[in-house]
């Protein structure tokens, strides 16, 4: 039996537990030995690797978070680390290792493979931001849209209680995916994303005149790369008069009771996975658009820019629209 190990790297999402599950039931179905590194890049380091079994997987595919752990390892940016890390999969006989996580991710298993020789490696986007290019969709995105809509779906209850202004930021780093999917389907006022550029100033007037025909409330969702929730806030009091609020909804878009959907993903990326494996793929990263699921070399994922689709983005144009209204 050829052995196989899985390693979640970088920031937890939910879905990765479903992948863990599907990881150990499919690999011995296809007649490979399953093992499980813990606590990501580290744990290649430190030799935390070990066999996984069906117990060990047993009642973790609703869970949000890994059950083996991950990290983010500054050691691992050093050779003589990758090194120790290689010896260390070499002394499990292992010979394939699917890694979840993201760009960063994906270039460490690029350095480990072009170091190693004869190990392959597929990996897996799975990171909340929807910010890897070449894939349409990532690993854990589905559960985080559904907490932020919850959360913002709270909100607005409150909200058109008090008759104030709510600005709401929310997660994806340096990309806006998050903030606009979930302003787009919480219908929510205005929507501000590093990928638009914006002066509030320009809303001024259109805003003025719906509080004047009757809006009691607004409601702002807005990415943390633009780092402007006070900002914002202080400009709904400042110019329009209207009491406002900020919610910063932090880590709570990382966890929760994995959707339907990324449990789907989670088996679909790793099949993918496994199967691209005992096909002869080499350093690969699973990839899924419209097309379906595609290998795609690792330079064309973890060395390029994401950007949102334009049909996304076109479907917030009344957000950017208002300001001319």
């Amino acid at each position: 039996m050829k052995n196989i190990a899985i390693v979640c790297s970088g920031g937890d999402v939910s879905g990765m537990n479903a992948a863990l599950k599907r990881f150990v039931e499919y690999s011995i179905v296809k007649g490979l030995r399953p093992y499980f590194v813990y606590n990501g890049y580290e744990g290649l380091i430190d030799n935390t690797i070990g066999k996984a079994t069906y117990s060990d997987v047993s009642g973790i595919i609703s869970k949000g978070g890994t059950k083996i752990q991950t990290s983010r390892s500054t050691r691992f940016l050093e050779k003589s680390y990758r090194t120790k890390a290689i010896e260390n999969l070499k002394s499990h006989n292992i010979t394939s290792v699917i890694v979840l996580g993201g760009d960063g991710s994906f270039k460490g298993m690029q350095k480990l493979f072009q170091e190693s020789t004869d190990i392959s490696f597929s990996g897996i986007p799975a990171t909340i931001d929807n910010d890897i290019a070449g894939t349409d969709y990532c690993l854990g995105v589905d559960t985080a849209l559904n907490v932020i809509k919850f959360s913002i779906d709270s909100i607005r209850d409150t909200a058109s209680s008090f008759n104030r202004a709510f600005i709401v930021e929310t997660m994806g780093r340096e990309c806006g995916y998050l903030a606009l999917v979930s302003a787009i389907t919480s219908g929510a006022e205005l929507c501000l994303i590093p990928e638009v550029p914006y002066t509030l100033d320009t809303y001024k007037s259109s805003f003025k005149k719906q509080i004047k025909e009757g809006r009691t409330y607004f409601l702002v969702v807005m990415s943390e790369a633009l780092d402007k929730a006070e900002e914002t806030s202080n400009w709904f009091e400042k110019e329009l008069g209207i009491e406002s609020r900020v919610t910063v909804l932090g880590h709570i878009q990382r966890g929760g009771n994995t959707t339907v959907h990324d449990r789907l993903m989670a088996f679909h990326f790793i099949s993918e996975s496994i199967n691209g494996l005992l096909a002869g793929e080499k350093c690969s990263v699973i990839c899924y658009s419209h097309c379906g699921f595609q290998h795609k070399p690792i330079e064309e994922v973890a060395y390029q820019k994401s950007h949102i689709k334009d049909e996304i983005l076109k479907l917030g144009c009344g957000f950017w629209n208002k300001s001319k209204q």
